[in-house]
């Protein structure tokens, strides 16, 4: 009779109880990038509560490795069936994930992706090819012979695996492009220390031929800001993320072009992998990328 049970309906005759967990930056201010998955998991949560589905939100501080690995040891003590986690620091992130693999616990990377690992899912931008696309927005954008500053904010960048490979992805493009730019990187410990910003002031204003500048992340009002300060409009600017900072100098003209990931979507479909896998026992892709959207002023306002 080709039969074939209901397996929501005994979900919920059986009364049964699922545990997530959720690893995530803590958002630096109310309007950061990271707010932005949260209405994701809380629309998913929603839809899928009423099967018996908890979720553990567990909070990282983005400049505090040792935050992360505190968490993750939380997580481990709860022993819950599935995860979704930000691998935001690469070592803190592969050591827990050794310890949820040895607990057979499934996890969903949301945001980056670590390469050759046993995850269940990731779901998010590729990076290196969302850098790529930033190098070739410069190359069509400034003189052939220009330099570009590829910018950091961001400490201890080579435990930062999403950031390392739009740098990657970035020098990649021109590494086969025909016209020639001279590029210079420089990493920001803190956007906020005085020291700091007078690194990047000295270097935009040492160097006249920087014409380029693309942040790898989303913190790019910050060079707004400088940008501002200095008056200097003639650089073509590159970041990352529609948060209403961001969108301030977007309007302005101050920065360029942002390169959107649809963090929402990404918060919603990290649960609803874990959902489908746990609960309804279905198979799923083991990489689902979202799509790499580039806003200017001009399209910004039909953006959804």
């Amino acid at each position: 009779m080709e039969y074939q049970p209901n397996i929501l309906a005994s979900t919920l005759a059986s009364k049964k109880t699922f545990s997530f967990a959720l690893l995530f930056p803590e958002p630096i201010s109310p309007e950061a990038y990271w707010n932005k998955p949260m209405i994701g998991v809380r629309q998913a949560f929603q839809e899928i509560q009423q099967y018996g589905v908890n979720i553990d939100i567990h909070l990282f501080k983005q400049s505090d490795p040792e935050t992360f690995s505190n968490e993750a040891g939380l997580i481990l003590e709860s022993n819950p069936e599935g995860v979704v986690l930000a691998p935001f620091f690469s070592r803190e992130s592969k050591e827990f994930i050794g310890e949820l693999k040895n607990r057979d616990i499934p996890y969903v990377f949301i945001d980056s992706n670590i390469k050759d690992s046993d995850k269940l899912s990731y779901i998010g931008q590729d990076s290196f090819q969302s850098g790529t696309l930033a190098a070739k927005l410069l190359d069509y954008s400034i003189p052939e012979n220009a330099s570009i500053l590829i910018l950091h904010f961001a400490k201890e960048l080579d435990n930062m695996n999403h950031l390392v490979q739009r740098e990657k992805g970035f020098y990649e493009y021109f590494s086969k492009a025909s016209g020639k730019k001279n590029l210079i990187t420089l990493e920001i410990a803190d956007p906020n220390d005085l020291g700091c910003q007078n690194r990047i002031i000295e270097q935009i204003q040492s160097n006249t031929n920087i014409k380029g500048i693309f942040v790898t992340n989303s913190q790019v009002y910050y060079l707004g800001r400088i940008l501002e300060l200095i008056n200097r409009q003639d650089i073509r600017v590159i970041g990352h993320d529609l948060i209403r900072e961001n969108i301030e100098f977007l309007n302005k003209g101050v920065v360029d072009f942002l390169i959107c990931q649809r963090p929402e979507e990404q918060g919603y479909r990290a649960i609803q992998t874990l959902f489908d896998h746990l609960v309804l026992r279905k198979e799923v892709n083991s990489e689902n990328y979202t799509s790499i959207d580039i806003i200017t002023k001009e399209n910004l306002e039909y953006y959804k």
